[in-house]
């Protein structure tokens, strides 16, 4: 027995699936169709870094159940709108009862559009930014890693840049979420649909 094999569980449809993504059906959907997926889009990206952030010391769950409510407070996380929010729209976010009301957080967010926004000057999209990250991993992991040298680096980088919570940690979560790495256990039933996911996907390149 490999040392994944305890890790996997039935989901609904008794197709064995990493141990996180069973048992709910929110989680299960977010397992099956996105998590480890590549994702290319600038505002799911921002999206996705930022609700990282947001779930630092909550459950993931917490998160993915609010995340309409997200997309609503904060536009759509267009860096571009985001980055002219004003303290009037904190204080908006702040009496929002559908997202997380933490002030760090809400501030953080609008503070890295801004720099998101740098970043799309220097390297033509957040993609690019964060697919020139990606590591060579070809193995699935035999179990789940929390932080890793990439996230390490990335965060360090981000930080520099005046990104705020984006620790190791955070970053290494959104890489999973992103597509950056492919975390799903092997024997998964989504672990080949996102290897094929991955191979059809052209990473951006940085603009010249």
């Amino acid at each position: 027995m490999s040392p994944a094999d305890h890790m996997l569980v039935p989901g609904s449809d008794g197709e064995l699936r990493c141990w996180w993504g069973v048992g709910d059906g929110d989680y299960e959907r977010y397992h099956d169709e996105e998590w480890g997926f590549p994702q290319g889009d600038d505002h799911r990206l921002f999206e996705k870094v930022c609700l990282e952030g947001f779930q630092a010391g909550l459950s993931w769950l917490t998160i993915l159940r609010k995340r309409d409510n997200f997309r609503a407070a904060f536009d759509g996380f267009d860096p571009e709108v985001v980055a002219m929010f004003t303290d009037t729209d904190i204080e908006r976010l702040l009496g929002d009862a559908g997202i997380v009301r933490h002030r760090g957080k809400i501030e953080a967010t609008i503070n890295n559009a801004s720099r998101a926004l740098d970043l799309i000057d220097t390297h033509g999209s957040l993609a690019a930014y964060f697919w020139s990250h990606e590591p060579d991993r070809p193995n699935a992991p035999s179990e789940l890693a929390t932080t890793t040298e990439t996230s390490v680096a990335m965060s360090k980088d981000l930080k520099r840049r005046g990104w705020r919570f984006v620790g190791p940690t955070t970053m290494y979560a959104f890489m999973q979420a992103m597509g950056l790495v492919n975390d799903h256990l092997e024997g998964c039933v989504v672990r080949d649909r996102a290897l094929v996911a991955r191979r059809a996907f052209t990473a951006p390149a940085r603009s010249s």
